[in-house]
């Protein structure tokens, strides 16, 4: 008999209920179908979460994590605040893209309000951090001397609406670049 670990079993559950709430949604998933995904009794996914409910938000502050992660990652080896707001732009974007199955499933069913505080706390991480790029990129004489605070906001006013876009619209999304080049240098023409 093929024994797992602790470890093992815990990914094996989080990586089914992944794919089981993309497929059938959140109320059309259930913890019976996500066992028999990850090969484990029903009984053996409750050793671990006790109920959907935290299974799910479970998912949503692990996605969370990951992209914050990456996010912090890129900013320490960026110096440029230039380069690290674009990456950080294309970085949300991509994520977005890549995990749009589960956001959409998340945000339709459950809407956005589900793990509020949790999604308070990531923006509040995310804040901080496009905050002190521009701050730097201000204080370096790269970007004009503006609110950090205000421009921040924007930024992330920006990112929320493609991650509505791609629940709302996946088909009309914009142009990472084209979204970074109207940021950093936006509509006016500096020569008139």
């Amino acid at each position: 008999m093929n024994r797992r670990s602790s470890k093992e079993s815990r990914q094996s559950i989080i990586d089914s209920a992944l794919k089981i709430f993309s497929l059938h949604g959140y109320a059309g998933a259930t913890m019976r179908m996500i066992a028999e995904d990850a090969g484990i009794s029903v009984g053996g996914i409750y050793l671990y979460f006790k109920n959907k409910d935290e299974l799910c938000l479970f998912l949503i502050k692990e996605k969370l994590d990951e992209f914050s992660k990456e996010a912090e990652d890129l900013f320490k080896n960026i110096d440029n605040p230039l380069d690290a707001i674009l990456n950080y732009i294309n970085t949300s974007i991509k994520y977005a893209k890549k995990n749009r199955e589960f956001i959409i499933t998340q945000s339709r069913e459950q809407g956005f309000t589900f793990g509020i505080e949790i999604k308070k706390e990531f923006f509040n991480r995310q804040k901080a951090l496009i905050m002190e790029i521009i701050q730097k990129g201000i204080d370096r004489g790269i970007f004009v001397k503006c609110n950090p605070e205000e421009a921040t906001k924007v930024i992330m006013g920006i990112i929320r609406g493609f991650i509505l876009s791609v629940v709302v619209d996946p088909d009309n999304l914009f142009d990472p670049d084209e979204c970074c080049r109207l940021i950093l240098y936006g509509l006016l023409n500096r020569d008139k």
